[in-house]
């Protein structure tokens, strides 16, 4: 049995984990961007390969682009998106010229993979990441005071975020805000209040089928371009998969997934898979998604997260959890075995083990990406390969 290709993110040269570091984690790919590089111009193609040497030189390969911005203008649908469409395009084709040809991009408005709290202590002393709903709607009701926000939330949560934003410090509610607002590793925009506030007036009116139109149209245009390339393009789903702010959001569940695979039904318009992200959701079953959707699954984000009964979250271990990781990887690498019967050339799905705990040494570090220290993924990539190791040997023992 061939197991999927083993990748870790990487920020670039100002990443607190090297390169070398990641290699000794036993990973063969590295999934990064240029992320000096968003406002949407296309990445010059020099650029480009500099980036990949310096990846090559450590001995890894640069397997996934995660991501190329798309810009606001694309996602609300005005007359300058067909600038920043072309923009893309042009990216598109310098990275295929040299040789990168899976690209994980996402379709969020205003804000992208959201946390309220960055350091939750876990049992075991380990630090992980949270989403407190209830925090959150009080920042929203209490401190943005975003208008016609009410409507968003029952009853009992406008008074349970009125009682959470009077037994909070102004230093805990300002870290709040930081953690929202701010800007969290890879987030293409970091906002000031007022600067998040006139970003949320520009999608005003804006329904969710109105963005999935605004979507529908960027694949139309981008699609074909990959096709001919060879290129996979990778959806990465809305994280958490429900709307913040009022916002709409459109990849959130298995009925959003089949509407975008189905804009531009062709093999380059595909999936990342993120457990994380669709686990926030008990009503997204992963196993049956990945079933349904696989063959146009390119990318897999490993993470798992623990749903709380008020619509809270949290990052849990690998294995851990709301949802059956061993039984995700095992369809995963059935998929895989398909694809490789088939005989297609792309049948190895590459994975990278997401959003691991602040552990051990990493605890106190002045310098470390939320979500991605170097011990938590190195941890979590090894139960990943453990499990498929454990697949391996049941499935040769009959």
């Amino acid at each position: 049995m061939e197991f999927m290709e083993e990748c870790f993110r990487w920020y670039g040269p100002d990443d607190p984990v090297p390169l070398a570091h990641i290699r000794q984690a036993g990973a063969t790919g590295i999934v990064s961007a240029l992320h000096r590089i968003y406002d949407g111009s296309a990445w010059p193609e020099a650029a480009i390969a500099d980036h990949k040497a310096g990846i090559e030189a450590a001995g890894l390969s640069w397997s996934v682009v995660e991501s190329i911005p798309v810009h606001a203008s694309i996602k609300i649908g005005t007359p300058l998106r067909d600038r920043y469409i072309g923009w893309y395009k042009d990216t598109l084709r310098a990275l295929a010229r040299q040789g990168i040809a899976t690209i994980c991009y996402n379709f969020m408005p205003v804000v992208d993979w959201t946390r309220t709290e960055l350091k939750h202590p876990m049992p075991n002393g380990a630090l992980a990441l949270r989403f407190d709903a209830v925090d959150f709607a009080a920042y929203d009701l209490c401190v943005l005071r975003r208008p016609g926000a009410e409507a968003n939330y029952t009853p009992d949560r406008l008074a349970e975020a009125e009682a959470r934003f009077a037994s909070l410090t102004p230093e805990a509610m300002e870290r709040i805000e930081r953690n929202l607002i701010a800007g969290l590793p890879a987030t293409e925009v970091r906002y000031d209040r007022a600067g998040f506030q006139r970003a949320l007036s520009e999608y005003d009116g804006i329904s969710a089928d109105d963005l999935h139109e605004n979507l529908a149209y960027f694949l139309r245009q981008i699609v074909p371009v990959a096709d001919e390339l060879g290129l996979r393009l990778c959806i990465h789903p809305d994280d958490p998969a429900f709307s913040l702010f009022g916002l709409p959001r459109i990849v959130s569940t298995a009925a959003d997934v089949r509407r975008i695979l189905a804009a531009q039904d062709v093999q380059a318009n595909g999936l990342t898979f993120c457990t994380g992200s669709y686990g926030t959701r008990a009503d997204n079953d992963l196993v049956a998604m990945i079933h349904e959707f696989g063959p146009r699954i390119h990318f897999a984000h490993l993470r798992n997260v623990t749903r709380e009964p008020d619509g809270s979250f949290h990052e849990a271990d690998h294995l851990g959890g709301s949802s059956d990781m061993p039984a995700v990887i095992l369809a995963l690498l059935a998929e895989q075995a398909r694809r490789r019967d088939a005989g297609r050339a792309d049948w190895r799905i590459p994975l990278r083990p997401d959003h691991g705990h602040l552990l051990a040494d990493d605890i106190g570090k002045d310098r470390v990406n939320p979500g991605y220290s170097l011990i938590g993924r190195l941890r979590g990539l090894a139960e990943l390969r453990g499990v498929m190791h454990g697949i391996a040997v049941a499935q040769a023992a009959g």
